[in-house]
């Protein structure tokens, strides 16, 4: 029965979102798509929009997930125009704060009869409000160093597990649909885009993950002193609650006004210093630091950055952190060669590349930032054109590469909005070279050989046994070579048909010469040969043309 009611409430939900395509102008699209009784007329004639705006306003209607993937959307500068970014970048949670009785009933949930037990005050107007859920600013009865704590809890909205869900599956079977059904869309990799806001929107479900992050962030920045992550309060959250250390502190435009005029730069400085270890020492870094999720402590003469928000993260391996750091460091240097080697390290080429192509399109993009002094590159912007220049060449990139290039642009926004004499690259050379200098540190030389060693002793242990078998199944004849040439099946196909037309051209020249000796079937025999001549012809002419394409391929 609950298969069923589901079943009927995601018809419900597929006929909504079809009608809502429609409606802004994506009929053409949704009649393309085999839907069945759901599918949806053109629009009316008339001026649609351009089709930024018109996708912008399709995800507002459809509500909070559809919101969440275009703001995930609107980080993927490496796959969609930069017009479609820009009006993604709009897209806010604009949703009205959950009444008194879903706080109750999440409150409920959570503490039961305990609530009165756990805090000693708790606010029943949210400090802030978002699709997934809202916060409360609350105060610890607790015991120890918790006892009248000032917290801020964060409840979940109820069914916003269940609605993102639904949704998930609803957009997974459109973007193969679109995929399939309008080919012009493959280039923006719709199943991509819904599975890293799967991952997304997860991450932001799972309140117990966004615990985790803010202890990690902790730990990697316990001997900075600059920077602070609220503490969690494992003991008392639950499954669609958390309760977080409140950051008692300012906006950074506050902060700024009310201190002295080195604030700012000195603000920016340590913003910029802090990201960057984040991504390259770290490599577990913040995926949003936006103004919003930064709370200003300590004093302008020491101020203390307070992060927020820590539920979406980025990842990046050793190995990748390394090859972003040769990126950075080629882009100072001004290495074209570098810059490229870095890219295609960084990436996966899914077919050949061009290489004289693409280092070309290196050398466009590095002289559009690397052309100006120090303090004008853009390090976010070559690192956000350098990757979709990659894409481009059919390379395909991390999606956490991505979110180093937002990261990046959003601290270096910050940062210029703050010193607008900030030089980004003089700030980061002497951090990057220090990494550099600890990746060929003789201790880090020593790791990797000690690592080697044991990868290579592991592979010698198991090598006699592996020979072995091999050899015991060549004695009793049990091994088998087999070889795949992808393009077999469509040559022996040909080769079919090429045979297939031989004998009946034969059997036409054949029959057709018979005929013409005897004289009263000579008209019949003649065309009989005409046709084994128009049969011989056609895979002439179809072999030069299939020669010729090659050879242009070439």
């Amino acid at each position: 029965m609950a298969s069923i009611l589901r079943s009927v409430r995601n018809t419900e939900r597929l006929a909504k979102i079809t009608l809502v395509l429609v409606r802004h102008g994506f009929g053409e699209i949704v009649s393309r798509l085999p839907l069945g009784p759901l599918k949806g007329a053109p629009p009316a004639p008339g001026e649609p929009g351009r089709f930024a705006v018109r996708l912008r306003e399709v995800l507002q209607d459809l509500g909070p997930s559809f919101v969440k993937l275009g703001q995930v959307m609107s980080t993927r500068g490496d796959l969609l125009p930069p017009d479609v970014v820009a009006e993604l970048q709009k897209l806010q949670d604009e949703v009205p704060p959950m009444s008194a009785e879903e706080v109750d009933e999440v409150l409920a949930e959570a503490y039961g009869g305990d609530l009165d037990h756990v805090f000693a005050e708790l606010s029943r107007e949210p400090l802030a409000s978002a699709s997934i859920g809202q916060v409360h600013a609350a105060r610890l009865r607790g015991e120890g160093d918790a006892e009248g704590a000032e917290v801020v809890v964060k409840l979940q909205r109820p069914g916003a597990r269940t609605t993102v869900e639904r949704d998930l599956d609803l957009l997974y079977m459109f973007a193969r649909l679109v995929a399939e059904y309008v080919p012009e869309s493959r280039v923006y990799q719709p199943v991509a885009l819904v599975a890293e806001f799967d991952r997304a929107i997860t991450a932001e479900l799972d309140y117990g993950l966004e615990a985790d992050n803010a202890l990690r962030f902790a730990r990697n920045f316990q001997s900075d002193a600059s920077v602070r992550f609220p503490v969690p309060y494992r003991e008392v959250s639950g499954k669609r609650t958390l309760v977080m250390e409140r950051f008692r502190g300012q906006h950074i435009d506050d902060f700024v006004a009310a201190g002295g005029p080195g604030t700012g730069p000195r603000i920016a400085k340590r913003a910029l210093r802090v990201v960057a270890k984040m991504i390259f020492e770290d490599g577990f870094f913040h995926a949003d630091p936006h103004p919003g999720n930064i709370i200003m402590l300590g004093t302008p003469d020491e101020p203390v950055l307070g992060l927020i928000d820590l539920g979406l993260v980025g990842r990046l391996s050793e190995d990748m952190r390394d090859k972003a750091i040769s990126l950075m460091l080629a882009a100072v240097t001004n290495d074209v060669d570098g810059l490229a080697e870095a890219l295609l390290g960084m990436g996966r080429a899914r077919g050949r590349v061009d290489m004289a192509r693409f280092k070309a399109d290196v050398v466009r993009i590095s002289e559009k930032y690397l052309g100006r002094s120090l303090k004008d590159v853009e390090l976010s912007g070559l690192v956000r054109d350098m990757v979709q220049g990659a894409v481009e060449h059919d390379i395909e990139m991390p999606a956490d590469m991505m979110m180093v290039g937002k990261a990046l642009m959003t601290v270096e926004g910050i940062g210029k909005q703050l010193d607008p004499d900030l030089d980004v690259v003089e700030e980061l050379r002497p951090y990057l070279t220090e990494i550099v200098m600890q990746r060929y540190s003789p201790q880090r030389i020593g790791r990797d050989l000690l690592r080697h060693a044991r990868q290579l002793g592991g592979m010698l242990q198991t090598l006699p046994r592996q020979v072995h078998d091999v050899l015991e199944d060549l004695r009793s004849g049990r091994l088998a070579v087999e070889t795949r040439d992808p393009a077999r099946t469509t040559t022996v196909d040909r080769l079919g048909r090429r045979l297939f037309s031989a004998i009946i051209a034969a059997a036409l020249i054949a029959a057709g010469t018979a005929l013409l000796i005897a004289r009263p079937e000579r008209s019949l025999g003649t065309w009989m040969l005409v046709i084994a001549t128009v049969i011989v012809g056609i895979h002439v002419v179809a072999d030069w043309r299939r020669a010729k394409a090659a050879a242009r391929r070439r």
